[in-house]
Formats: C-alpha cells, sequence, structure tokens
C-alpha cells in the first residue's frame, strides 16, 4: 500500500484530526479507530505506546515534516488520528 496516497485519500474522503492535542482527545475519547505517530513527536506518551486502549498507533518512520509532506500539507503533522478512513485503506496498516 502507498503511505502517501493513503493518507491524502483519508484526509479528502474520511475525518482526521491533526496534531497532538486533537489526536490525544480523539483517542480518549474513542473515536479513533488509528493513530498515527511521527519519530519526532513531542508527547512520549503516544511516541511509546503500541495502542492507546484498543485504538492501534502506527509509528510513522519519518520527521513530523515527511508526514505533513506525505498528507500533502505545508506544515509539520506530530501525531493525526483517523476517526473515518473515507475511502482509503489506511486503517490496514501493520502497526
Amino acid at each position: 500500500m502507498d503511505l502517501a496516497h493513503a493518507l491524502k485519500v483519508a484526509l479528502e474522503t474520511g475525518k482526521v484530526r491533526l496534531g497532538v492535542t486533537e489526536t490525544l482527545a480523539a483517542a480518549e475519547a474513542k473515536k479513533a479507530r488509528l493513530v498515527i505517530v511521527s519519530s519526532t513527536c513531542p508527547d512520549a506518551k503516544l511516541k511509546g505506546e503500541r495502542a492507546i486502549g484498543k485504538i492501534p498507533v502506527y509509528h510513522f518512520e519519518g520527521t513530523a515534516v515527511d508526514l505533513g509532506q506525505a498528507c500533502g500539507k505545508p506544515f509539520p503533522i506530530s501525531a493525526m488520528a483517523v476517526l473515518d478512513p473515507g475511502s482509503s485503506a489506511i486503517l490496514t496498516l501493520q502497526t
């Protein structure tokens, strides 16, 4: 699966929350179905977990800038929560 393509499709057709604060809020409210964390995420809780409750955490190998670029955004993204994947196959990522 092309991760960059899956990220862009999820952003365009699904519901996604960007940023550490939004991601943690979605995970704690159990609305997230997948959490994606960059290697430079400043939050130790997100960076060290394999799952938050029953929500899987995918550790993106690149930096926050790389994750932002993969999402087609002009800013860094440290963490993101996928609430609804839309038409993407993003939920099939191996965590």
